[in-house]
């Protein structure tokens, strides 16, 4: 049955059957026989291996549904959970089941059209609704834990819930506190115990931290339900109950990277990506499965910095990509178990084929999604890319800028701010999403918008829209007037990521990428008049950035005057429904141009 938080207090631990692995080294000198007596035993030793996961966000087969087709990519990547299954299934084979444990650090149940149709076409939320896919395939790969991720929240704490009962494991999260109780409300930790002949077992316990930032992603579903503290305070504060508990390994799943850096600014007083301070500042934590950052880590060592012992991180790529596998070697000395290594790697899940199990057990679920996501829904008139969206104003974003601020007048008519006029953001997501002419279905349309984000209504002043429009243009490199061009160096300044540039519709301006970061919207107009830094502006805004994602100034305290829980993905295609053909004289127009001291670059 699923341990969820009701039955934790019940039952903390599962036992598993062990197997010693002899080695010949001699104990400690510290512990030899006095000289003249009979050789010392060889120490007892005991060799673990814990595997890991991370952002698997939906995919079980390596399929592209934006695509329907296999997917590939330049460095040869495969993805999915059934790959994943066959690694897990060779790494049990070698090392034996009994010494390894499976884990995860979150983002599970969003990211795929996969995800979405189970949590929103049919959701594992009706009455005799389905089990989750992602839930069926990880129970029977066996997974012993698995930490929260911030998009196990995108579909609200029902869902979650639903979610963890059909799981055959816990869902971690020590960090995610009843808001009014501030007691765990979900299980902080997992203890599983290895038995070893001729020795005392060893006990391995793993804590599962999430990420602060749902606070603010997902403020509409948790803001009085849920608190998410530091990562750091809490690690500190359980990580010595599970020693005292007689925890001889602390593994900890994080959902957080291991850069130090935080994407919201201040506005939250814990770190987004805090991993690597977790592992220098807690004493005792053995490993850190590392997730959030979709980069690749085999193996990092961080030095602790009160006991001097190196703490071994590892994240795995994103998607299944990658498996981390953690081999931690114990050895047995003056009454108790202590670690005497670690080391990680990463598995490459290319490598392998599939795990027919996995696709017989959910083939049928696929298929359903995969008939889905390929209804027509509309034609197009010509085709539509994203190909130059990051660096020109391309009509495939304005159709998502359209569509926010369709909805949000709509919305608006006969209040009080019906007659403010509405602009609205939307950022390049995708470099490769495209909408060819003729026929357009689901997933054409939801390659386009990548997320499940909903759409808000926020009040802001021509003065905060200007500092809006600067802090985005931060993303573009600075380029000397008659410097040469090149468009994959243009772009992600300081690593900005293409989700955290926003075009702005409904204005006319200029991006002087020769000036300095601050000082580039230039001819900043609207109806054709230079912009009255007075004027107010309802202001058409995805979840993320209205609760404070990217940092972007002003947005996040602006007085918000509407919000929904629809998808804009789905706002989009039932617009291209209504309209019945998608031609970009209905919403194409060009707000912005990059420019060098006032020349167009191109």
């Amino acid at each position: 049955m699923p341990l969820n938080r009701r039955k934790f207090l019940k039952k903390s631990a599962v036992t598993g059957a062990g197997v010693a692995l002899a080695g010949a080294a001699a104990a400690p000198a510290a512990e030899a026989a006095e000289a003249g007596s009979r050789p010392a035993k060889p120490a007892k030793r005991y060799s673990l291996t814990v595997m890991g996961t991370t952002d698997l966000h939906g995919h079980i087969f390596n399929w592209d549904y934006f695509k329907d087709a296999e997917y590939t990519d330049k460095a040869g990547n495969a993805q999915g959970l059934a790959r994943i299954s066959t690694l897990v299934n060779q790494v049990r084979e070698e090392k034996g089941r009994c010494n390894t444990l499976l884990l995860d650090a979150g983002d599970t149940i969003q990211g795929t059209p996969l995800t979405y149709y189970y949590a929103k076409v049919d959701p594992i939320t009706a009455p005799g609704g389905p089990v989750h896919p992602m839930a069926q395939a990880m129970n029977a790969i066996g997974y012993d834990a698995v930490a929260l991720g911030n998009h196990e929240f995108n579909y609200g704490i029902e869902t979650l819930r639903k979610f963890e009962e059909q799981c055959r494991f816990p869902l971690l999260g020590a960090n995610a506190v009843d808001a009014k109780t501030l007691k765990p409300a979900f299980p902080p930790y997992f203890i599983k115990t290895f038995r070893v002949p001729g020795a005392p077992p060893v006990r391995v316990a793993v804590l599962g931290l999430t990420n602060p930032g749902i606070a603010i992603w997902d403020k509409a579903y948790v803001q009085g339900k849920l608190v998410f503290p530091g990562l750091e305070e809490q690690a500190a504060k359980w990580v010595p109950k599970l020693k005292s508990m007689g925890a001889d390994v602390v593994v900890v799943s994080a959902h957080s990277g291991s850069s130090g850096t935080s994407s919201y600014g201040d506005q939250l007083p814990y770190v987004e990506n805090a991993a690597a301070h977790v592992a220098r500042q807690v004493p005792d934590i053995d490993a850190i499965l590392v997730g959030h950052a979709h980069v690749e880590i085999p193996e990092l060592k961080v030095t602790n910095d009160r006991t001097g012992r190196t703490v071994v991180l590892s994240e795995p790529l994103a998607y299944a990509e990658r498996l981390s596998l953690f081999d931690i070697e114990l050895v047995f000395g003056r009454g108790r178990w202590a670690v005497e290594s670690v080391s990680s790697k990463v598995l490459n899940s290319n490598a392998v084929a599939d795990d027919p199990k996995i696709t017989k057990l959910l083939k049928a679920d696929h298929d359903i999604v995969v008939e889905y996501v390929n209804q027509v829904v509309g034609t197009a008139t010509g085709t539509l890319t994203t190909v130059e969206a990051r660096y020109k104003d391309a009509p495939i974003i304005d159709l998502i800028t359209t569509v926010q601020e369709d909805v949000v007048k709509a919305a608006l008519a006969g209040t009080e701010y019906a007659s403010v006029p509405v602009i609205a953001q939307a950022s390049p997501f995708s470099r490769t999403s495209e909408i060819p002419a003729g026929d357009v279905t689901i997933r054409d349309l939801s390659s386009l918008y990548v997320y499940d984000n909903t759409l808000v209504a926020k009040l802001m002043t021509g003065a905060q829209i200007r500092a809006y429009l600067e802090y985005s243009a931060e993303y573009f490199v600075q380029t000397a007037a008659g410097a040469p061009v090149e468009v994959d160096k243009l772009t992600n300044a300081n690593g900005r990521p293409d989700y955290n540039y926003d075009y702005v519709s409904g204005l006319s301006y200029d991006i002087d990428i020769a000036q300095a970061a601050g000082s580039r919207i230039k001819n900043l107009t609207y109806n054709g008049a230079a912009l009255d830094d007075a004027q107010k502006f309802v202001l058409a805004v995805n979840n993320y950035r209205a609760n404070g994602g990217g940092a972007f100034p002003h947005v996040a305290s602006a007085t918000e005057l509407w919000s929904e829980s629809t998808e804009i993905r789905t706002r989009i295609a039932e617009w291209v429904t209504a309209k019945g053909v998608l031609n970009p004289a209905d919403f194409a127009s060009v707000d912005w141009k990059l420019t060098r001291n006032g020349t167009p670059v191109f």
